[in-house]
């Protein structure tokens, strides 16, 4: 499905032949994708909500860090 803005929804394992339910060839689940730079994250594919790859995670928390 694609938006207005262009985004598209990323592919999961099925659509890439990864395998049913996204289990690799080495019986380990696929990973998530990071929803800002596309990166593999350390969480699995199944996780709910945005998931950030650690770099990402990091400029996230600077970001937000206080700087009283």
């Amino acid at each position: 499905m694609e938006f207005v803005s262009g985004w598209t929804a990323p592919e999961t394992a099925d659509v890439r032949g990864g395998g049913a339910g996204g289990v690799g060839v080495t019986g380990r689940e696929e990973r998530a994708m990071c929803v800002q730079c596309g990166d593999p994250t350390e969480y699995p594919a199944s996780t709910r909500g945005a998931t950030l790859c650690p770099v990402c995670e990091w400029h996230e928390a600077e970001r937000v860090a206080c700087s009283c």
